[in-house]
């Protein structure tokens, strides 16, 4: 069983920085695909990123790409998202999530972390 537990997250003014954190308690956070997604207040969650087991490669979703950085340190069981330039649009609660390489859904999932953007 793996437990996800993000950290990070806060208010930032619109062209800020955050970087979140996700950390993974159990034994297979290294054999699992892992990836943020985001959910703002009345939309569908969506995906954000996705980082493989290796950490050297790596999907973004159009709406955050070259603002959006995710990564992964295996040693730490953790998993990062860089974010700049934040804007309004950002806003949203920020789920971290791990699944099995081939699998389609992902099965493990965090509380989530509240990111507000505003002036």
């Amino acid at each position: 069983q793996v437990q996800l537990l993000e950290s990070g997250g806060g208010w930032v003014q619109p062209g800020g920085s955050l970087r979140l954190s996700c950390a993974a308690s159990g034994r297979i956070f290294s054999r699992i695909v892992t990836g943020w997604f985001r959910q703002a207040p009345g939309k569908d969650r969506e995906f954000v990123a996705a980082v493989d087991l290796s950490g050297r490669n790596t999907r973004i979703a159009d709406s955050v790409k070259g603002r959006f950085t995710i990564s992964r340190d295996i040693a730490r069981n953790t998993m990062y998202l860089q974010m700049s330039s934040l804007q309004a649009e950002d806003t949203a609660i920020y789920y971290c999530a791990g699944k099995r390489p081939g699998e389609q859904e992902y099965a493990y999932w965090g509380q989530g972390t509240q990111v507000t953007v505003s002036s």
